[in-house]
C-alpha cells in the first residue's frame, strides 16, 4: 500500500514538474522574443525618428524606412478579410446549427475543418491562379488583378475553419432551453436562433472574430502570392501593395545592416497589433461578463 502510494505521489510529483516546466519555458520563450524585438527595434526607430520610421517611403537605396502604408495596407486587408470570413462564416455555423438537415452537419463540418490543415502556400498557389485572373479579367477596372481584394479573398477563405468552429461551438453551449423558451412565447424558428440564441453565444462569437483577425494580420505566405508586393499607399482595392508581415518575409534573408534592423522594428509593431487585439478582447470579455452578472442579479 505504500508503496503505491509513493509510486502515485512521485508520478504526480513529476507530471507537476513537467507543466511547470513548460509554463516557464512558454514565459521565457516570450521575453526572449520581446527582448529581442525591443533591444533591436526601439533603438533603430530612435536612431531615424519617429516621423521618418512611420513615413509613407520605403526605400533601400536612400535608406528610407517609412512602413506607413504597409500598416494601412495590413489594415485594409485585415478588416476586409474579417468582414468576409465572418459574414459568410457566422451565416454557415447558424445554417449548421439549426437549418440543415442532422446527418449532413457532421460530414460538412469536417470538410469545412479540413481547410484548417491545407498549407498556406496552396491557399496563395489557388489565389495566383484562379482568384487573381479573376479580378484581372471580370472585376478590375484597370485590369490588375494582383492587390487588397485577392488578398483578403484569400484570407477570408482561410479564416472560414476558425470562425465556423468557434461560432457553432458556442451557440451548441447555450442552453437548449432558451431556444425552447422561445419557442413556448411564439417566435418562429429564425427568431429564437437570432434574437435569442445569437445573442447569448456572442462571447464565443466574439472570440472567433479576434481569432481571425489575429490570422489574417499575420499570414504571410499566401498574401506574399497574390497582393503584389510595392510599397506604395494603397488607394484602392486594384493596386499592388505590401503588408507588414509581407515585408519582413520579403527582406529577412536577404538584407543587412540597418535594413535587416527596420524589418525588426516593423516586427515589434506588428506585436503591438497583437497585443493591442489581445486586450482589445479581455476588455470586451470583462464588459460582457460585467453585465451577464449584473443580468443575472436583476433577476434574482
Amino acid at each position: 500500500m505504500n508503496k503505491t502510494f509513493r509510486f502515485i505521489k512521485a508520478r504526480d510529483n513529476i507530471m507537476r514538474g513537467i507543466f511547470l516546466f513548460c509554463a516557464v519555458f512558454s514565459i521565457f520563450a516570450l521575453g526572449c522574443i520581446c527582448v529581442f524585438l525591443f533591444a533591436n527595434g526601439v533603438p533603430f526607430i530612435g536612431k531615424i525618428g519617429l516621423g521618418n520610421f512611420f513615413s509613407t517611403t520605403w526605400n533601400l537605396n536612400n535608406e528610407s524606412y517609412g512602413i506607413l502604408s504597409m500598416i494601412v495596407a495590413s489594415l485594409y486587408v485585415t478588416a476586409l478579410a474579417t468582414t468576409i470570413g465572418v459574414a459568410i462564416g457566422l451565416c454557415t455555423a447558424i445554417s449548421l446549427y439549426k437549418f440543415c438537415p442532422k446527418k449532413i452537419v457532421p460530414p460538412i463540418r469536417q470538410m469545412i475543418n479540413l481547410l484548417s490543415g491545407i498549407p498556406s502556400v496552396l491557399y496563395g498557389l489557388f489565389g495566383m491562379v484562379i482568384i487573381v485572373p479573376f479580378l484581372r479579367d471580370s472585376v478590375s477596372p484597370n485590369g490588375i488583378g494582383y492587390g487588397i481584394l485577392a488578398a483578403s479573398l484569400v484570407l477570408s477563405i482561410m479564416v472560414l475553419p476558425t470562425i465556423v468552429s468557434v461560432s457553432l461551438d458556442s451557440l451548441n453551449a447555450v442552453p437548449k432551453n432558451y431556444y425552447e423558451g422561445a419557442l413556448a412565447l411564439g417566435t418562429t424558428k429564425a427568431q429564437s436562433v437570432f434574437m435569442v440564441m445569437l445573442p447569448a453565444a456572442k462571447n464565443g462569437i466574439f472570440a472567433a472574430i479576434v481569432l481571425s483577425i489575429g490570422r489574417a494580420i499575420g499570414e504571410t505566405m499566401a498574401v506574399i502570392m497574390v497582393i503584389g508586393g510595392s510599397p506604395l499607399m494603397p488607394k484602392g482595392f486594384f493596386q499592388s501593395v505590401r503588408t507588414l508581415t509581407a515585408n519582413i518575409a520579403m527582406g529577412a534573408t536577404e538584407l543587412r545592416g540597418d535594413a535587416a534592423t527596420a524589418l525588426v522594428a516593423t516586427g515589434l509593431v506588428l506585436f503591438f497589433f497583437t497585443l493591442l487585439l489581445n486586450i482589445s478582447f479581455t476588455l470586451l470579455k470583462g464588459g460582457f461578463s460585467f453585465e451577464r452578472k449584473r443580468a443575472q442579479k436583476t433577476n434574482a
